[in-house]
């Protein structure tokens, strides 16, 4: 699948199901929301998107709890969990997205090596509590690369989240 294709399958999936998504980016730096509103009418399902790339910002603005950041780490399973659910809530909107990762080429460790992403997807209807997947993902490249098939990857598992779903 093209990058084009994914974005309006990701944007032609969010209009017919009639729903809104923010964005929580530490390791793509916005470049989710940007790829987003490549495509004309993208207002029609992105509500935001928030670059929390310190965990100051996360805590403040996502709600992620100090203790899980201090406990995991910013880049871990739980810390993207709550990114993601932490916009979905901020942005009153039924999908949150959130990427946190080591885009390199320093920060790795042997656990969490460069190329390491999470990417959080969080649903809910408002009534009820966000139902949360995480995924973790390995790429080997550059740090420009890592973030494009990060925000890539991102836009995937979102796509993905919502049409299963809407039943697809």
């Amino acid at each position: 699948m093209t990058p084009n294709s994914l974005l309006k399958r990701v944007g032609d999936s969010l209009r017919e199901t009639d729903t809104m998504v923010s964005v929580a980016e530490s390791s793509t730096g916005g470049l989710v929301c940007s790829r987003l509103t490549d495509v004309p009418g993208s207002s029609d399902y992105l509500d935001r998107g928030v670059v929390s790339y310190s965990n100051a910002a996360k805590v403040e603005v996502l709600g992620v709890a100090s203790g899980t950041l201090d406990e995991h780490g910013a880049v871990s399973e739980q810390t993207a969990r709550e990114m993601a659910t932490g916009i979905r809530e901020v942005g009153d909107t039924a999908w949150g997205v959130s990427t946190t990762g080591v885009a390199g080429p320093g920060g790795g460790t042997p656990r969490t090596p460069v190329g390491t992403v999470y990417i959080g997807v969080a649903h809910g209807d408002g009534e009820t509590s966000s139902i949360v997947s995480v995924r973790r993902h390995e790429f080997d490249a550059t740090r420009q690369e890592c973030k494009r098939q990060f925000a890539r990857q991102a836009l995937a598992d979102l796509l993905d989240a919502v049409g299963r779903a809407d039943g697809y």
